[in-house]
């Protein structure tokens, strides 16, 4: 069993202070269309705000047919960038497997605390 640390009101999340993870964006699901979005194909949803929020919002809306697990379709997720994605989802319950939404990012959805959170990893150097 995995003995669950706790933290101070006034500490960063241990993602961040102790593992070097930097906050990405949130995901929120929604069905309303919003402006400027952006389809894709692989995985039937379009998303938008991403590009233009200050603060990393992003919003989802998600086809029928959308193969995304219905937990990401319901619930909003936090995105982490990592540096090295193998070693950030060691031990962790995943959702779906591993996937390549562009050249040069990986990503994975894992399951904390029974909410979605994203990891990304960028190759720069491509």
């Amino acid at each position: 069993m995995k003995l669950l640390r706790k933290r101070k009101d006034n500490q960063l999340p241990f993602a961040t202070s102790e593992k070097g993870m930097r906050f990405h964006h949130i995901g929120i699901p929604t069905n309303e269309v919003k402006p400027n979005e952006k389809y894709i194909e692989k995985y039937k949803f379009y998303v938008s705000g991403f590009d233009t929020s200050e603060f990393g919002i992003e919003w989802m809306r998600f086809e029928e047919d959308s193969p995304v697990d219905e937990i990401i379709k319901k619930v909003p997720h936090i995105a982490f960038e990592v540096d090295n994605l193998d070693e950030a989802i060691k031990d962790r319950k995943l959702i779906g497997e591993i996937g390549s939404p562009s050249k040069g990012v990986r990503v994975a959805m894992i399951i904390e605390n029974g909410a979605p959170v994203e990891l990304i990893e960028f190759n720069n150097s491509k």
